[in-house]
């Protein structure tokens, strides 16, 4: 499938599109269609992204209702450990099958606690995350579990990528660097991929521990 999408830059409009369909930037291909003049200064970049929304056979692979059945003794495991380690932490809910791909399952939990559940910055969220998937190494190294709530990590994602134009765009236009938050690795890496083809901008990784900051800075 086609849509086409429009912003004040190539960057910008992808940021839209990955917004508005849901989908992450590997899963499509841009073309860049034209500069639409907004007035005597502003010019605005006109994108066409080619995706593929799935095709039947596609959908048998990746499930993504949450009443999925289980099709494994393994999922029923990995579920009863999860709902086991919402009641021990004294705020119950129901874990269902959210999608099914490759070698990693998705995980949703419903509760009224959810909000305590996810946690600030979504840390209580990938500690039980966490401590499910060494569950799971025990089981069968070579699955992976992710786990959500409310649609936190996919709302979580898009915002770091909006945070990450918005910083390249002041850095272009300023010439100065900007120090992003501290992040984990896999934040981290949403932004050096987001930035990688921003022109003007280069991104490096600055501290000791595992939630490091991003520098955003003028390219040489």
């Amino acid at each position: 499938m086609t849509r086409e999408f429009e912003g004040r830059n190539e960057q910008d409009a992808i940021a839209k599109a990955i917004e508005e369909l849901q989908i992450e930037r590997e899963d499509f291909d841009v073309e860049v269609l034209e500069t639409v003049k907004k007035g005597f200064f502003k010019k605005n970049i006109k994108i066409r992204i080619h995706y593929n929304d799935g095709t039947e056979e596609e959908k048998q692979e990746i499930v993504s209702k949450s009443d999925a059945p289980l099709n494994s003794e393994f999922e029923q495991q990995v579920i009863q450990f999860v709902v086991g380690l919402l009641n021990k932490m004294g705020f119950p809910g129901k874990v269902t099958v959210s999608f099914r791909k490759d070698a990693k399952i998705g995980l949703n939990i419903e509760s009224d606690y959810s909000s305590i559940i996810i946690g600030r910055k979504g840390k209580n969220l990938d500690a039980i995350q966490l401590l499910t998937n060494v569950f799971v190494g025990k089981i069968d190294p070579d699955q992976k579990v992710i786990i959500d709530s409310e649609n936190y990590r996919m709302r979580h994602e898009e915002q770091i990528i909006r945070i990450a134009y918005k910083t390249a765009e002041q850095v272009k236009y300023s010439g100065k660097s900007r120090l992003l938050e501290p992040m984990n690795p896999f934040e981290r890496r949403l932004v050096h991929t987001a930035l990688n083809d921003f022109n003007g901008v280069d991104t490096k990784s600055e501290g000791d521990n595992l939630y490091k900051q991003i520098r955003v800075f003028p390219s040489k």
